[in-house]
């Protein structure tokens, strides 16, 4: 498990930092967005799903628990599950059909899901620092390290 750290110091630093993110994933994986309210997990997804190469809207999921993107032929799923009640929910949700087709999962508060989601490829942790945030992002498994690894090569 190795474990990056960093700085970003506004929203526009986040949305960057998204899009290095999509880079690395080329479009595959499963990431968990962890952090109170109004860090910036949406701001981060959305990064990402942009630097995929979306155009358009990103809807913030909160009330439809996903929302699907179709970019040439990567497959992303923006996932929220602040709002659930249950995580056997997600069993009518057909969650692991997500996963299925190595496709990227963005799911902010994981923690909803508990023992109904696979381990995560990575779990972005955002805190609030000074005036901007402070990312810690863990690994896990082989893609997960190889990310963190690139991640870490290019904030030096």
């Amino acid at each position: 498990m190795s474990e990056v750290t960093l700085y970003l110091a506004d929203e526009q630093a986040m949305s960057d930092f998204g899009a290095r993110i999509a880079r690395i994933t080329q479009g595959h994986g499963l990431i968990f967005l962890e952090g109170n309210l109004g860090m910036g997990k949406t701001t981060l997804s959305r990064g990402i799903i942009r630097g995929l190469g979306h155009v358009g809207a990103v809807k913030s999921p909160t009330f439809t628990l996903v929302e699907p993107y179709e970019i040439g032929d990567i497959r992303a799923f923006h996932f929220d599950l602040y709002r659930l009640v249950d995580p056997e929910e997600l069993e009518f949700l057909g969650i692991r059909d997500y996963f299925e087709d190595d496709a990227l999962c963005l799911i902010e508060w994981p923690d909803k899901g508990a023992g109904f989601l696979p381990k995560p490829d990575l779990t972005i942790t955002i805190s609030p620092q000074d005036s901007g945030r402070s990312l810690k992002i863990l690994s896990q498994g082989s893609r997960g390290e190889a990310w963190c690894a690139a991640l870490a090569l290019e904030s030096k």
